[in-house]
C-alpha cells in the first residue's frame, strides 16, 4: 500500500551566509488529517548539500519525524506561454516589416514617376525654353520640383530600409530565443521526504534547513575624514552575492565570519613521499584535501539547529531611519555575525548587492609623512584605534572620503576590537618642502688605496599651516652590496640612528608657518679600479 504524502508549501524565512556558502532555513504550514506518512518539500536547488538537511517543527499535534531523504526530480520546463509570447513578438515585428516594404514599393513608385516625368518633358521643355515661351523663374522651379522631390523620395526610402535593418536582427534574437525554449531540456531540482508518525488530526509548522553554495559575502569599507573634526566616520558595508536558484526575498539576513568550510578539526599531516610517478601522489593530495569539508558538514549540522532563535529575533527587529538597514553585532569567540534589522533582498542573479551593516565615527590623530627623495610632497594619515566594544574589521576594500572628496581606495587588513590602522589621505600642500645637494665633494688623495666621495643634501620644509604639524620625514643614503665598497652616515642633523637599509626617518614637530632646515652627509668609499654603479644621485 502506498505512503500518503503530503506536500508542504513552504517559504524562505531566514538566511546566514558565510564567505563561500550559506544556512538557508525554511517553513511550512500544513493541516494534517492523522493518516499522512510523509511530508514533502518539493522544488528545492541543487546546490543544496543533502547532507546538510535537518528538519524540526511544532504545532497542535503530535508529529514524529522518523528522518530525511532527498530525492533529484527532472522535469520538463513549461514553455507554452513563453512560446505564446514569442510567436506574438515575432508576429508584430513581421507585420512592422511588411508595413515598411510597402512604404518603399511606394516611394519607388513615385521616384519612377519623377524619372519618367523628366524623360518626357525633357524635349517640350526644351523646345518652349527656345521659343521664349517659359521665363528663367519658371524653369528653375520646375527644375527645383524635380530635383526635391526625388530626394525626399530617395531619403525617406533609406530610412525605412535602415528600421527594416532593425527588425531583422530583432527577429533574428527572437527566433533563436523560440528555437532554444522549443529544444525539450529537463528542469533538475530536489524534493526532500520527511517519514513521519501523526498522532490525529491538526496543524502543524515544518521547519527545515539546509546548506547551499554559490553563495558569499565580502566586507566593504567606506571612511570619510573630517580635517576640522578628525574625526573618521566609517560605513562598515556588505556585499552579498547569490546564485544558489533560490530567491531571497524580505527573509532575516545573517552574515558570519565563520568559515565552516574549513572545519572544527585542524588537518592531520600525512607523510610526505617522493618518488617515481605512480597514483600514490594524488590519491594523498586528494585525502588531505578532502578532510576539511567532512568536518565541514558535522558543524553545520550543529549550525543548523541555532537558526530558529535567530529566525525570530530577526523577524521583531525595527527598521531604522533613511531606509539604512543597519545589523546587530553578536561575538562569540571569534566568530561575529551580523543580523540585519531589516528583510533582506537578495535575487538569484549572481550579482553583487550592498547592504549595510552599521556606521560609526571613530577619533583620529592625524601626521605627515614625507619621502622627499621620491616625491616633493607630503602624504597626510590618520591613525585611527577600533573600540574595543567594536566587532572586528575583516579584510576587504575601502573607499576613502576626505572632506567629502574622493581621494582613492585601499585595503584594509583584519583589525581586531582595540586595534589601531592607518588610512592614507593623500598629499597635501599645507607642507613645502625642498631637497638639494649641496655637496659633492671626491677626494683627490688616495687614503689607504681607496677612492672618497663625500654628498651632502639639504632638506628645508615649510609648515603653511596655522596649526602645529607632525611629521615623519624619511630620507635614505645607499647600501652598498659587495664588501669592497663602504657607505658611512658621517653626518645628521638633527642627529638620528642610522636605520636598516639605509634608511634615515626624522620625528619633527613644526610650529605654524615655522621653517625647519635638515641636513645629513654620507660618503663612499671604493677601490679606485673599481666601477660602481648607482651613484647618479
Amino acid at each position: 500500500m502506498p505512503s500518503l504524502r503530503k506536500i508542504v508549501a513552504s517559504q524562505i524565512v531566514a538566511v546566514t551566509v558565510y564567505s563561500d556558502q550559506a544556512l538557508v532555513t525554511r517553513r511550512g504550514m500544513v493541516s494534517l488529517t492523522g493518516e499522512e506518512q510523509e511530508l514533502v518539500v518539493t522544488s528545492l536547488p541543487v546546490t543544496l548539500e543533502t547532507d546538510s538537511v535537518r528538519v524540526g517543527g511544532k504545532g497542535t499535534v503530535g508529529v514524529r519525524l522518523l528522518g530525511v531523504s532527498c530525492d533529484r526530480i527532472y522535469t520538463t520546463e513549461p514553455i507554452t506561454e513563453r512560446v505564446a509570447q514569442l510567436t506574438r513578438q515575432i508576429e508584430q515585428l513581421e507585420a512592422e516589416k511588411r508595413h515598411l516594404q510597402a512604404q518603399i514599393d511606394a516611394l519607388a513608385l513615385q521616384s519612377s514617376f519623377i524619372v519618367g516625368l523628366r524623360e518626357k518633358t525633357e524635349e517640350p521643355f526644351s523646345q518652349s525654353l527656345s521659343r521664349k515661351n517659359l521665363s528663367l523663374s519658371e524653369t528653375l522651379d520646375f527644375l527645383n520640383f524635380i530635383g526635391s522631390q526625388y530626394s525626399e523620395y530617395a531619403i525617406a526610402s533609406g530610412e525605412c530600409k535602415t528600421q527594416q535593418e532593425e527588425l531583422d536582427k530583432q527577429l533574428q534574437v527572437l527566433h533563436a530565443s523560440l528555437q532554444k525554449i522549443q529544444t525539450p531540456h529537463p528542469k533538475e531540482s530536489l524534493s526532500i521526504i520527511v517519514p513521519v508518525e501523526v498522532a490525529g488530526a491538526g496543524d502543524f509548522e515544518l521547519e527545515l534547513s539546509y546548506v547551499v553554495h554559490r553563495a558569499s559575502w565580502t566586507p566593504l569599507y567606506d571612511l570619510r575624514f573630517s580635517s576640522t573634526s578628525n574625526v573618521v566616520h566609517l560605513t562598515y558595508l556588505a556585499e552579498v552575492t547569490q546564485s544558489t536558484g533560490e530567491e531571497w526575498l524580505d527573509v532575516g539576513l545573517t552574515l558570519s565570519t565563520a568559515k565552516p568550510g574549513l572545519g572544527t578539526i585542524p588537518p592531520k599531516l600525512q607523510p610526505w613521499y617522493i618518488s617515481t610517478p605512480s597514483y600514490t601522489t594524488d590519491f594523498m593530495r586528494r585525502k588531505v584535501t578532502q578532510m576539511p569539508m567532512m568536518a565541514a558538514q558535522s558543524e553545520l549540522a550543529g549550525m543548523a539547529r541555532e537558526m530558529d532563535e535567530e529566525a525570530d529575533e530577526v523577524a521583531q527587529e525595527k527598521s531604522i531611519e533613511a531606509e539604512t538597514v543597519e545589523a546587530e553585532v553578536s561575538k562569540t569567540g571569534s566568530v561575529v555575525t551580523f543580523k540585519l534589522t531589516g528583510g533582506g533582498n537578495i535575487p538569484n542573479d549572481g550579482s553583487p548587492h550592498k547592504t549595510t551593516i552599521f556606521h560609526d565615527d571613530y577619533l583620529s590623530s592625524c601626521h605627515y609623512v614625507a619621502m622627499p627623495r621620491l616625491v616633493s610632497f607630503a602624504y597626510l594619515q590618520a591613525i585611527v584605534k577600533n573600540s574595543a566594544n567594536n566587532a572586528t574589521l575583516l579584510p576587504g576594500k575601502a573607499n576613502i572620503f576626505r572632506d567629502n572628496m574622493f581621494v582613492g581606495t585601499t585595503k584594509l587588513d583584519n583589525i581586531a576590537p582595540g586595534q589601531e590602522f592607518k588610512i592614507n589621505l593623500g598629499i597635501d600642500e599645507g607642507l613645502k618642502i625642498e631637497r638639494d645637494l649641496f655637496e659633492r665633494i671626491v677626494d683627490k688623495k688616495l687614503m689607504s688605496n681607496q677612492r672618497r666621495i663625500t654628498y651632502g643634501y639639504r632638506l628645508i620644509v615649510t609648515n603653511l599651516l596655522e596649526e602645529e604639524t607632525h611629521l615623519i620625514l624619511t630620507e635614505q643614503i645607499p647600501v652598498s652590496r659587495n664588501e669592497k665598497i663602504k657607505v658611512r652616515l658621517t653626518h645628521s642633523h638633527p642627529q638620528i640612528q642610522l636605520g636598516e637599509m639605509g634608511t634615515l626617518e626624522w620625528d619633527l614637530t613644526l610650529l605654524p608657518q615655522e621653517r625647519r632646515e635638515v641636513t645629513y652627509q654620507f660618503t663612499v668609499e671604493y677601490p679606485p679600479e673599481l666601477t660602481v654603479v648607482g651613484l647618479d644621485i
